[in-house]
């Protein structure tokens, strides 16, 4: 059997006291600038086409349809980093307006109306195209402040996607396959803990021909963090320490032609990262130069229980942005139907 602890190649190649070098290094053999011509705006969303959208059709047997979205309410993980809250969700008409007369309606009938204030990436979520940029360069290469300005991202806003994210998914739990042999039982993986090609790569093995990895996909990766927090409280959930995917990866996501990646997690990469004094360094790469979609803040337990219990691991995924235009991200309810 294979050793899911075992050091992976790629992710032991880099000096952490040299963020600027392994970046710089990583980004250029991974890019994929140019690939669908200069006007591109998808990015990895152009491995996901009409026949493996048909293809992902034909994985729904059951019709179950499980949620992977948070709640959007005050109760949220948010603690005001960047001037990210929680949502702040305000009623403009009630029932108590109704029955007292105080909404001008004729013949008795009566409304309520509400109102959502809210970051756009404060739960479950898309990072854009337009989100991360690497010196001054946003996806396909193009200078960040003629991409994204006050008026938004003119490029490659969310709603360049809107009718593109649907199709299969495959889910990785890490957290179930691995986790017990690497001596953290059911509880997830810790905070810190990098995932590693090795550790991708043992889990498709362990779970068998249905988590097989191939272009096009939307990979959900389950760390278990979610999982503790929603159990013991949100504590440092939102950008504290949290296991992720290792910087080592960024090869592997360029390799496999995924459509895109989520996690459970706040920051999809392992926080702290694997370099001293840097800062999300896996997004610097994966966002302005692979071109690849990234979800945060996925609730994959209901989901993750399910496809342990009959060991089927691939479903048909929809999880399309709202249609804000210009943003570098948005608020998505994804649903995996079985």
């Amino acid at each position: 059997m294979s050793d899911p602890g075992r050091a992976d190649d790629r992710a032991a190649s880099f000096d952490p006291a040299k963020p600027e070098e392994a970046i710089a290094a990583v980004a250029e053999r991974v890019s994929n600038w140019g690939r669908w011509g200069d006007d591109d705006v998808r990015g990895t969303m152009n491995f996901l086409d009409e026949d493996r959208r048909l293809a992902a059709a034909a994985l729904v047997r059951t019709g179950h349809a499980y949620s992977l979205s948070q709640p959007f309410d005050s109760e949220g993980p948010q603690k005001g980093w960047r001037r990210r809250t929680n949502p702040v969700h305000t009623m403009l008409d009630t029932g108590t307006d109704a029955v007292l007369g105080a909404q001008g309606f004729p013949h008795g009938i009566g409304g309520a109306d509400d109102v959502i204030s809210m970051p756009l990436q404060c739960s479950t979520q898309w990072d854009g195209l337009g989100h991360i940029f690497d010196h001054g360069r946003a996806w396909n290469g193009r200078p960040a402040e003629q991409v994204v300005t006050s008026l938004g991202d003119q490029r490659t806003g969310i709603e360049t996607v809107k009718d593109v994210i649907c199709g299969r998914g495959v889910l990785l739990d890490v957290a179930r396959a691995l986790g017990p042999d690497l001596g953290h039982g059911s509880d997830g993986l810790p905070g810190g803990f990098a995932i590693t090609e090795a550790h991708l790569e043992e889990t498709i093995r362990r779970q068998g021909a249905s988590a097989a990895v191939g272009r096009g996909d939307i990979i959900l990766v389950r760390t278990g963090q979610l999982t503790r927090a929603k159990r013991d409280g949100w504590g440092d959930y939102a950008g504290g320490d949290a296991p992720g995917l290792s910087f080592g990866t960024a090869e592997w996501l360029h390799r496999t032609e995924i459509a895109a990646i989520a996690t459970d997690t706040w920051g999809f990469e392992v926080r702290p990262n694997e370099f001293r004094n840097a800062f999300q360094p896996l997004h610097q790469v994966v966002i302005p130069h692979i071109g690849l979609f990234i979800g945060e803040m996925w609730d994959l337990d209901v989901l993750a229980d399910a496809c342990a219990a009959d060991q089927r691991f691939d479903f048909f995924l929809t999880a399309a942005p709202l249609a804000i235009t210009g943003a570098v991200g948005s608020p998505v309810n994804p649903i995996a139907v079985r």
